[in-house]
């Protein structure tokens, strides 16, 4: 619960940084003289696989939302940092023989939902779009992880849980990230991203379903309003 108020807090400091700042200064970021400080929301979802485990295809789909700030440097430049709650992972239903052929695994899933910090450099056209590049930190929230296989694992119980629980994910991510956000209408952009994990998000695996290293491979489509 600390985290989703600490979440909470970074946006109410967003909203009401820039509610203060507009009304003491009536220009906006779109006039001739912007602001310094501006921030904004945003809200969209991730298309995400785990590289590493026995599929392949962004076929896991989650929530991808949270705040942004931006410390403007220069006319065409500026740092942004965001507060996001980020949903990973990977999906997969095509049914396929495990590593060593004894099991056909029906259905895998990987749920890991993360409190995300990305900061990044970013360069303004004349038009206010703007593309850029920087590192994401990712502290782990929750996980879980479920496969169906016939025959059914050792034990008769019908669940990989004890087995898969002895290789548990890290509780932290580190990622390359690189995007551009397309300026819609006034204070109203379309964002694309993409990041990849420069660590891997756990020590070790059970090696029937995938390799010891694995990494979070995600493309992002979000959409953001930034306050005038």
């Amino acid at each position: 619960m600390s985290k989703i108020r600490y979440f909470a807090a970074f946006i109410a400091v967003v909203v009401f940084s820039n509610t203060v700042s507009a009304q003491r200064n009536p220009s906006t970021y779109y006039e001739e003289v912007p602001r310094v400080f501006y921030g904004g929301l945003l809200v969209g979802a991730n298309f995400a696989q785990v590289d590493g485990d026995s599929y392949a295809g962004y076929h896991k789909v989650g929530l991808n939302l949270g705040g942004i700030m931006y410390a403007r440097v220069a006319e065409h430049a500026a740092f942004s940092m965001e507060l996001l709650f980020s949903q990973k992972g990977s999906n997969g239903n095509k049914q396929q023989l495990s590593n060593s052929g004894a099991y056909e695994i029906q259905k895998y899933g990987i749920n890991l939902n993360y409190a995300e910090i990305p900061v990044l450099f970013n360069y303004f056209d004349k038009q206010k779009s703007h593309f850029g590049a920087g590192f994401s930190f990712a502290q782990l929230i929750s996980s879980s992880e479920s496969v169906t296989t016939n025959p059914e694992p050792p034990g008769g119980n019908g669940s990989w849980a004890d087995t898969l629980g002895k290789y548990p994910f890290k509780k932290s991510d580190l990622n390359f990230v690189i995007g551009g956000d397309l300026h819609l209408i006034k204070g109203l952009f379309l964002n694309l991203r993409f990041q990849y994990s420069l660590m891997s998000i756990r020590k070790d695996y059970y090696p029937e379903f995938g390799r010891a290293q694995q990494y979070n491979n995600t493309w992002t489509f979000r959409l953001m309003y930034l306050f005038q």
